[in-house]
């Protein structure tokens, strides 16, 4: 009796378990990798020219994250500090201090300070500092407790996945505009009846928050989401533009 199928035929289960065997381990080592910090570079701290220390100038010194990032409530793009933002301080104060050597090297050679962009938003990715920024986002919710690092590092994912965490629940990131850049606020920190007598509450909300003990993120999020009328998309252009 003649064969139905020719030889190679006799190949092909193990041929078609070869390749999903391939396909199975390539998805897996691919969602391994691309979800993983290792890949949105979690931890990060690249070596600058000028070990800057965010702890002691934030921390110990006071200092507003706008003093530095000057644009960063102006603008779409943020900024780092140039040599005369430096030098403002440092003409005087640490002006012998040989960690400094290379921006007072810039300061007289006029060669900017050549920092290693540690945050920086890939180029088909649009993301406006000021619009989030003016609307109760903090510097913390994307670059983390920076007032404590001696050595900043990456410490949020900055994924798409990251993101879109935030845009579809946003009353679980805002805060009063006064607290932006205070890293170390908590909704602990708010005084429900202050809070109250700013910013009103939700209307479907009847009982009255201003005699809370205290408010939490979700409530203080929740009134300045409707309150500012946030609306954020999901939209792929958004970003992608």
């Amino acid at each position: 009796m003649a064969n139905f199928f020719p030889r190679w035929s006799n190949w092909l289960p193990l041929k078609l378990v070869i390749c999903s065997v391939v396909i199975v381990c390539g998805l897996t080592a691919g969602t391994w990798y691309y979800v993983t910090p290792k890949y949105t570079k979690v931890g990060y701290e690249p070596i600058q020219p000028v070990p800057f220390p965010h702890d002691i100038h934030v921390s110990q010194l006071g200092m507003d994250c706008r003093y530095c990032h000057s644009f960063v409530d102006v603008a779409a793009q943020s900024n780092v500090p140039n040599t005369q933002t430096c030098m403002a301080c440092h003409q005087q104060v640490q002006k012998d201090n040989p960690k400094l050597e290379p921006v007072r090297d810039s300061w007289k050679t006029g060669k900017p300070i050549e920092w290693v962009w540690l945050h920086r938003t890939v180029d088909y990715v649009y993301y406006n500092h000021a619009a989030h920024v003016n609307r109760g986002i903090s510097c913390f919710s994307c670059h983390g407790a920076v007032n404590h690092m001696p050595v900043v590092y990456m410490a949020k994912p900055h994924s798409m996945a990251w993101c879109l965490e935030c845009h579809r629940h946003p009353e679980n990131f805002l805060r009063p505009e006064d607290q932006i850049t205070n890293l170390d606020w908590k909704p602990d920190d708010v005084n429900p009846a202050e809070f109250v007598a700013n910013y009103g509450q939700p209307k479907e909300v009847h009982e009255d928050w201003s005699k809370k003990r205290r408010l939490t993120q979700q409530e203080i999020g929740q009134t300045l989401k409707e309150r500012w009328n946030i609306q954020p998309t999901e939209n792929c252009q958004s970003c992608h533009r």
